[in-house]
């Protein structure tokens, strides 16, 4: 069953965080996965939205966004990412 990672992140260094950007898509390569959204604009319709981005990664299932999640490499990008930003994440399960 398909799996959607979700991040609402607030970034404090936008030059640093641009670092990891960079290196995102070499180190999301070989995983079932695809980015659906990056939005740093989106549309509040209901309720209050306190973040500055919005990401939404569909994957083949949670097992994958696990396996790429805690993989060294993202583990490795996402700290340089934790230094810059805060963000809560999410995984959900998908209606396939």
């Amino acid at each position: 069953m398909s799996a959607y990672f979700m991040a609402q992140i607030a970034i404090h260094d936008r030059d640093q965080y641009r670092e990891y950007e960079e290196g995102f898509d070499r180190v999301f390569e070989g995983y079932d996965g695809r980015v659906i959204v990056v939005d740093d604009h989106p549309v509040v319709l209901e309720g209050d939205w306190q973040w500055k981005r919005l990401v939404l990664i569909r994957f083949s299932s949670q097992e994958e966004a696990r396996r790429w999640y805690h993989s060294d490499g993202y583990q490795s990008l996402a700290k340089l990412r934790r230094e810059v930003s805060e963000a809560t994440i999410l995984l959900a399960e998908g209606r396939d």
